[in-house]
């Protein structure tokens, strides 16, 4: 390891006024968010609406994403979707025998692809893969594996998928069974399910209470477009807000649009728990508290309002002096922690880290009623901490970031009996994550999970040690510049990318460098290369 090098002007310039300025800009001036493209969603127009806009460049998309081993998507199981997805749709576009097009890939193209496909799928279907925790994944890929075997048996006599598996690995479909006896039985259903539309098969075509808001049904391009085709019409306003959504690619799409109050209520939280001056203006702090409803906010039109976007639009709304009584938080109290939702399968550490900022900034603010629920919280909290001193998450595929918003929140509103043993468990183990390059990352160093790793070790309220010193000089490099370009990690029906919310991230993890680079220069000025690496 080579001596650590003086800091502070690493990270400089940009200015951060001018970076947060930037971002806070980009918030008003593009108010469906930002978000990468999916190969999940773009597959679905591909098999599903060859009718819309830019279904050549789609092809194209598809085979441009393709790994080299055949898959889509990166390891630990996040493969399986957006492979079945693409797969399915290169086979369809297949069978209907889609005419040429300039701006896509010819017919040879795409049988190589879906052959290499077909393969990688049947690896992702092995008897050692596992499902991912991702939204409706169980759903997905017993559709998705069903529709591909029904696409071998009709071009069971081309001879150039010669060699392609005939019959893919069975998968479990008892919850695709469930699910369609619930939609044919004419009960409720629950609105969430509505995301995953294009794979609910015909029984969602019955049903009469699903519809756009706001042009999207359940925020979902796939869902609007196979909406559109089972009602056989043109609405207006779905097919307007589905060509908004693909020309803003030039084709592909991604997962969830618009994410409105997601993206602001991120970023705006992010920026102002690090103590950066934000003003975002009267009408977007009156737009974000207009979103809040007795039961709380959703991140998108058609989805269900949710315990994590509304505690964290209730916690940047009071940080930026526009409080709301988080009263609706409560619907979602299961007594030890707090729900994503009612009926949630499974638990979310970063949604409870999030309503413990959002209780907690109101108990540390008058709200006394709530001061005994932040304590319970905090513990359960503390309790749910991994053996290796970091935490992980359903809605994050790095336990970098679950474990920023946990500790994020155990400095903030943890009695330190609670948060002081499990801080300090977290840091040991960012320290002893760093890889040799200076960053963090569950795959390789990212500069959103470096942002993480260096919010936990200087946004945690304990002392700067040599060895955090150190680690946080070698990660600068990093935190360079802001970018766009961030690899997805999010979770949705497939990996995704929030770019302003990641961007925010970045510079909130800038400011605390520079806000403690004083002493860190000073430190590193009379660390002698002998010292770093004994300390680090």
């Amino acid at each position: 390891m080579t001596a650590p090098t003086l800091i502070l002007g690493a990270v400089a310039a940009p200015g951060l006024t001018d970076a947060v300025g930037d971002l806070l800009a980009q918030l008003e001036q593009q108010p469906y968010g930002q978000v990468s493209t999916s190969v999940y969603e773009t597959g679905r127009l591909v098999a599903d609406a060859p009718w819309v806009d830019g279904h050549a460049r789609r092809l194209a998309y598809l085979l441009a994403e393709q790994g080299a081993d055949g898959s889509w998507g990166p390891a630990g199981g996040y493969a399986l979707v957006p492979t079945a997805s693409a797969v399915q749709a290169l086979l369809a576009s297949l069978v209907r025998a889609d005419p040429p097009d300039p701006a896509g890939p010819d017919r040879i193209e795409v049988v190589a692809a879906a052959i290499r496909g077909l393969a990688a799928l049947a690896r992702c279907l092995g008897d050692d893969a596992a499902m991912p925790d991702t939204p409706a994944a169980d759903l997905i890929v017993p559709t998705l594996v069903a529709r591909v075997d029904a696409h071998l048996a009709e071009l069971a006599g081309v001879p150039t998928l010669a060699g392609a598996p005939g019959v893919l690995p069975r998968v479990d479909r008892r919850r695709v069974d469930a699910v369609n006896a619930l939609l044919t039985s004419g009960q409720p259903v629950p609105s969430k399910l509505w995301h995953a539309y294009e794979v609910l098969g015909p029984a969602a075509a019955t049903r009469d209470d699903v519809a756009p808001v706001d042009g999207a049904v359940g925020a979902s391009p796939a869902a609007t477009a196979v909406w559109l085709g089972h009602r056989r019409t043109d609405d207006p306003a779905a097919r307007t807000y589905l060509d908004a959504v693909v020309a803003r690619q030039g084709g592909p799409v991604p997962c969830c649009t618009p994410i409105t109050v997601f993206e602001r209520s991120w970023t705006l939280a992010t920026l102002a728990r690090v103590g950066l001056p934000v003003d975002p203006g009267a009408r977007l702090l009156a737009e974000l508290a207009a979103a809040l409803g007795p039961d709380g906010a959703a991140t998108g039109p058609g989805l269900p309002a949710d315990a994590d976007t509304t505690s964290t639009v209730l916690y940047a709304l009071a940080r930026l002096g526009r409080p709301v009584d988080p009263a609706s938080l409560l619907h979602y109290d299961l007594g030890s922690h707090f729900c994503t939702w009612r009926g949630e399968d499974g638990q979310s550490v970063t949604t409870n880290a999030h309503v413990l900022e959002a209780l907690g900034w109101h108990s540390r603010h008058g709200a006394d009623r709530y001061t005994a629920r932040v304590a319970s919280l905090a513990g359960w909290l503390r309790d749910v901490q991994g053996p290796d001193g970091l935490w992980t998450d359903r809605w994050h595929a790095s336990p970098y970031y679950a474990t920023c918003c946990a500790v994020a929140a155990l400095a903030g509103y943890a009695p330190p009996a609670v948060a002081d043993a499990a801080i300090d468990r977290a840091v040991e183990r960012i320290l002893a994550d760093q890889r040799d390059d200076g960053g963090w990352g569950r795959w390789s160093s990212t500069a959103e999970e470096t942002a993480y790793a260096v919010q936990i070790l200087l946004g945690s309220g304990r002392p700067i040690r040599p060895a955090v010193t150190a680690a946080v000089s070698r990660a600068v490099e990093h935190l360079r510049a802001d970018r766009s370009d961030y690899p997805p990690l999010w979770h949705d029906k497939d990996l995704y990318a929030p770019i302003l919310i990641v961007r925010a991230a970045v510079i909130a993890a800038r400011k605390l460098v520079l806000a403690v680079a004083p002493t860190i220069n000073q430190a590193l000025s009379t660390t002698t290369p002998e010292a770093a690496r004994s300390r680090a």
